[in-house]
């Protein structure tokens, strides 16, 4: 793999995975907790959109992080030290697997209209993914620090 190509990987790498961390704070600390605050009327329609709009802003970003994260198996080890790509996608999975079977669900609940459960649950177990995603931001600078190709 050129150098060029490692350190294209890795710009897409950090750029989507900080992205991400950046989103995730943003929708932890602010936009979840005011779903309270819709109220009971058209909350639904609310959910949906919310989900619709929340899909169109992370998913490429989310491809692109899990793209980039797998692509650094294929780096060699001097361009990107192998236990930092492990430890980066073993966070990776574990947010994937939060969303797909906490915060997704969580989702379906609430679009039939609110709980107030659900939504307590959905911003105490996000929670995960915020952690998740703040500790790949980290080995994402560590990775652009450390690698001589930057």
């Amino acid at each position: 793999m050129s150098a060029s190509t490692v350190h294209a990987l890795l710009l897409i790498h950090g750029a989507s995975t900080l992205f991400m961390a950046g989103l995730i704070w943003f929708v932890q600390i602010v936009h979840y907790p005011l779903f309270r605050r819709v109220g009971p009327i058209g909350y639904a329609a609310y959910q949906e959109a919310h989900m619709h709009r929340t899909t169109i802003v992370v998913g490429v970003p989310m491809l692109l992080e899990l793209a980039s994260a797998l692509g650094l198996f294929l780096v060699p080890a001097d361009a990107a030290p192998r236990a930092m790509a492990f430890l980066g996608a073993g966070l990776l999975a574990i947010v994937w697997l939060s969303t797909a079977t906490v915060q997704v669900p969580l989702h379906a609940r609430l679009a039939k209209g609110f709980d107030s459960f659900a939504a307590s649950r959905l911003v105490a177990s996000n929670w995960v993914r915020t952690i998740g995603w703040t500790l790949r931001g980290v080995i994402a600078i560590g990775l652009l620090a450390v690698s001589p190709c930057v």
